[in-house]
């Protein structure tokens, strides 16, 4: 897929070592692939300085080791950087397609029959609806590996809750706006939760601890309670 065409980008500092490239162009693959691979060109231009790269829907943040930069002096190397990059097309890891199982019978989804109630649809067809496409990965956060995946059909469209629960458990799948999702670990959170995967979706003792990366694809495969509790034993 072709990054946009004519992307204005904006680049602001954050401090003494860090700067935040924002783009004015529509959220989407094209976009989230232009990002990724602007963030490994930084990475070439500037070896050994750079701590982190922080994609987002519409922003890429990087973190400079300040004790080997001088701010003052690296703002023409960023717009080349950025400049060249636009004028090429730069190749980025082949996506792949993630299967994860969940469970949306009732205990292990809370709010299902509200949003299915506000979408003014049958619980039925909202796990239909769901389990329908290939959402993509466009980005992780607010949590280690919490993804955000877009794709959700405009049905399932509907605003986050208006009090947010103060524990929503590790695998939970949820939809909020017009994303969904999956809680990687407990947390709080304001997303109306449909089912639960009994896999683990962050694991900080692998060496990938996560279980996807932006431009993954992520299809929910429905399981019974049964395949639910086979599989949670199979974790531990």
């Amino acid at each position: 897929m072709n990054v946009p065409e004519n992307i204005k980008t904006n680049i602001e500092w954050n401090g003494d070592s860090a700067v935040t490239l924002s783009f004015e162009t529509k959220t989407g693959e094209g976009l989230t692939r232009h990002i990724l691979s602007l963030a490994e060109e930084f990475k070439s231009a500037f070896p050994g300085m750079i701590s982190e790269a922080i994609p987002a829907y519409q922003s890429l943040t990087i973190c400079f080791n300040a004790l080997l930069i001088e701010t003052d002096t690296i703002d023409a190397s960023l717009r080349q950087v950025v400049d060249n990059h636009i004028t090429r097309n730069i190749r980025t890891a082949a996506s792949r397609l993630i299967e994860i199982p969940v469970c949306y019978q009732d205990a292990y989804a809370p709010d299902l029959e509200s949003l299915a109630d506000y979408c003014k649809l049958s619980p039925a067809v909202v796990i239909e609806q769901h389990t329908q496409k290939d959402y993509l990965v466009n980005m992780l956060g607010f949590l280690p590996g919490f993804l955000y995946l877009s794709g959700l059909s405009e049905q399932l469209h509907c605003p986050r809750k208006e009090t947010p629960s103060l524990k929503v458990v590790a695998g939970s799948v949820g939809i909020g706006g017009n994303q969904t999702g999956v809680y990687p670990v407990d947390s709080p959170g304001g997303w109306y939760i449909i089912g639960q995967t009994p896999i683990a979706i962050f694991n900080p003792d692998a060496k990938e601890p996560f279980i996807a990366q932006p431009l993954d694809k992520i299809r929910f495969v429905p399981i019974a309670v049964e395949k639910f509790e086979q599989l949670k034993s199979e974790q531990t």
